[in-house]
């Protein structure tokens, strides 16, 4: 991996978790406001889908063992290396 694949992955990890820090503040936001249960169930729901595909893409990207959470294999262009 070199440095402008580092910045791209880097970049979106970044967004995936503004997006899930988003989530969380808004499952707070509307319990304050008290809205219907199923927008805090889908909020929280949300929040654990983005906290997973955070996960994700560090194991198949700085931590790759070759296979990704759903079970499909990186193959060789998609692993990090170190030099």
């Amino acid at each position: 991996m070199n440095e402008q694949h580092f910045s791209e992955i880097e970049a979106t990890l970044l967004y995936i978790s503004e997006a899930r820090e988003r989530a969380e503040k808004a499952v707070k936001n509307l319990m304050k406001m008290g809205a219907k249960e199923h927008l805090v169930d889908s909020m929280r729901h949300s929040e654990v889908q983005l906290r997973e595909l955070h996960r994700s893409i560090m194991h198949g990207t700085y931590f790759s063992d070759d296979t990704y959470d759903d079970g499909t294999k990186a193959d060789a262009s998609d692993q990090m290396t170190l030099s």
